[in-house]
């Protein structure tokens, strides 16, 4: 498959898949509660929706901002089926995060701007973890696109078993599961409630949730490169950690957001620094 294929893919496959994973988030955490829950289909009936709304312009600049956090989301993950070097498309993945705290602290709103704040700490929290990782993947294959890291012998899960795991840690604060969901929350009890959505409605919040599912997807492709001996082993693997995400999610409550920056960092320096360190004394 050529790199501008695999980009279309992307575009075009990854909310399907994404939105399909959020359905089935719900449905089995309506199961987990005791309660007969929404149909699978239901994030795109909700997005669709949300779509045909008018939306409340609280400024002229949100719009564009979340546009722009869609469209930085859908081009990460194009560029790297792409064949772009893979540490270039960390930036761009940080910078759809940004645009993203731009909009919601653009909002003259105590909860959005709080939700924003914590935005800002979970890009801290994640982005030097996924900036060692990939650097790490491209040390033991000697490649630096996905399509170089797929065709290389070696097994990237064997050399890098520690960055796997801290990759797991990490999924979970960007999926947006408890304990570490401090910025937004799809839980009505806690005190942010929907944290730095909270003022964004109809297509607006459609961007927002769009972009969700494209990073869902893009975090499945992260997988697939410690598995590039196999692809659907890796979508497995994903698989099988979205459904333990989903039990943590709905077994502990949110953190401080102190924790989340300290466990993330440890995790990242202890496990994915560890690894690597270890790579390099091995002359891998």
């Amino acid at each position: 498959m050529s790199g501008l294929a695999g980009a279309v893919l992307f575009v075009v496959l990854a909310p399907v898949a994404g939105g399909l994973l959020v359905g089935a988030d719900r449905v089995v955490t309506a199961r987990m509660q005791g309660r007969v829950g929404p149909p699978l289909l239901q994030p795109f009936y909700d997005v669709g929706k949300l779509l045909e709304k008018e939306a409340r312009q609280v400024n002229p600049v949100a719009e564009p901002l979340l546009l722009g956090h869609l469209a930085f989301m859908a081009l990460t993950g194009a560029l790297v089926l792409g064949g772009v070097d893979l540490l270039f498309t960390v930036f761009v993945f940080a910078l759809a995060a940004l645009c993203l705290v731009l909009a919601a602290g653009s909002v003259a709103s105590p909860f959005s701007h709080a939700g924003a704040e914590r935005e800002l700490i979970v890009l801290l929290a994640t982005e030097p973890f996924f900036i060692l990782m990939l650097a790490a993947v491209c040390k033991v294959t000697g490649a630096s696109t996905f399509a170089g890291v797929l065709a290389s012998p070696v097994a990237v899960a064997e050399e890098l078993p520690g960055v796997l795991l801290a990759f797991l840690f990490v999924a979970t604060v960007k999926l947006r599961k408890s304990p570490f969901d401090i910025a937004a929350s799809h839980h009505p009890h806690q005190e942010l409630v929907s944290g730095l959505t909270s003022d964004m409605s109809g297509r607006l919040l459609a961007y927002v949730h769009l972009a969700h599912w494209y990073e869902t997807a893009l975090l499945a492709v992260f997988v697939v490169l410690f598995f590039n001996r196999s692809v659907p082993l890796g979508l497995a693997v994903f698989l099988l950690a979205y459904a333990v995400e989903i039990l943590v999610d709905n077994s502990t409550s949110r953190a401080k957001w102190e924790l989340v920056l300290r466990s993330s960092w440890a995790v990242t320096l202890l496990f994915s620094g560890g690894n690597v360190l270890a790579v390099f004394l091995l002359g891998r």
